[in-house]
């Protein structure tokens, strides 16, 4: 088991949908980071995420958000800060991550130190796999996340 130094609370959100093909990579990767076994994250699915959602972030110090992009990125994947955004339609279905961090933080008065990780998929059709390309992308993104990501911002001893 792969421990840290201290106790932060860390939240990873696999974003998508298995079935419908490279858009399940939010999913599959959470599923692959679990298997490594570090206990101080914890994990959650979801298709969309819903304003109830603010009030799960709100519970952690680190929230990181992991969804499919039909953008194609050097290396298959990118991760950046995602800040809180105010966008005024709050009675929809879907919210983005920074929507959820502007209602975590007016709401709870919690502002978690928040992640996007956004992996190239080329795929989109009805199929409960990923097409090669979305899952060399998906390897190199779970390597970075395990070897660098994390290590840098978490201070991790394995």
């Amino acid at each position: 088991m792969k421990e840290q130094n201290s106790d932060p609370k860390v939240l990873l959100i696999g974003m998508g949908n298995r079935e419908q093909g490279d858009n399940g990579l939010g999913w599959m990767f959470v599923d692959m980071i679990d298997s490594l076994g570090y206990d101080f994250l914890n994990f959650e699915y979801r298709e969309q995420m819903f304003v109830e959602d603010a009030k799960l972030i709100s519970n952690y110090d680190v929230v990181i958000f992991v969804d499919a992009s039909y953008q194609k990125f050097d290396g298959g994947f990118e991760i950046s800060r995602c800040f809180a955004a105010s966008h005024g339609f709050y009675f929809s279905n879907a919210q983005a991550p920074p929507a959820m961090l502007y209602l975590a933080k007016k709401l709870y008065q919690k502002y978690p130190k928040t992640y996007l990780l956004s992996i190239s998929g080329e795929e989109w059709e009805e199929q409960p796999s990923l097409s090669s390309e979305a899952i060399k992308n998906l390897q190199s993104a779970v390597e970075f996340f395990d070897e660098q990501f994390l290590p840098s911002i978490l201070a991790v001893r394995v």
